[in-house]
């Protein structure tokens, strides 16, 4: 639902700067500006000399001015940021066999897939990230181990039973991991 909303918001803000600018663009090369327009023609100037001079002896205008823009240039950045890095995958699609399809939740799968590698004989913690599309999607696991388990049988177990369950409940062809491997620290008991 997010998305969509996001979606929308984004499609409105592109609309609005789209038709903007095609109209500053237009009046700047010779377009008859409409009525309701705020300059009267082509070599009008954004500010006038007596609207830039308004508020001069004001000595807060210039400073908070730039300061609302700089917060707005960086809300914006922030924003596209967080656009452009998507850190989980939402939503799973999953092929139910009769040409229809279901949506699996990523943070369901993400969920499962964690909790059973966590019950593996050896693993003290896991955790799971899905990525990639939800047709294809792809998963990092973080495994930290016991100090006496092979790394080699923690990887077995992980890729015959966790991986695989998770590959088989949501019905994938295939399902690419990144696993990354980290040993629980154990501290000796000092002898007095």
């Amino acid at each position: 639902m997010l998305g969509a909303v996001n979606r929308v918001l984004v499609g409105l803000a592109g609309l609005l700067l789209l038709a903007l600018g095609g109209a500053v663009l237009a009046v700047g090369l010779g377009a008859p500006p409409p009525s309701w327009w705020i300059h009267t023609g082509r070599h009008d100037v954004l500010l006038s000399t007596a609207e830039r001079t308004h508020w001069r002896a004001a000595g807060w205008w210039w400073p908070t001015v730039l300061a609302a823009l700089a917060v707005l240039v960086l809300l914006s950045l922030w924003w596209l940021t967080a656009q452009l890095r998507r850190r989980r995958l939402p939503e799973v699609l999953v092929d139910t066999g009769d040409g229809e399809s279901a949506l699996l939740r990523g943070r369901a799968l993400e969920t499962v897939l964690a909790t059973d590698a966590a019950h593996q004989e050896g693993v003290a913690h896991a955790q799971a990230v899905l990525r990639g599309k939800r047709t294809a999607p792809e998963v990092r696991v973080w495994l930290q181990l016991e100090p006496d388990v092979s790394p080699a049988t923690a990887l077995d177990d992980l890729t015959a039973q966790a991986l695989a369950h998770a590959r088989d409940s949501a019905a994938l062809k295939k399902l690419p991991a990144e696993v990354r491997l980290t040993s629980v620290k154990h501290r000796a008991e000092r002898v007095t």
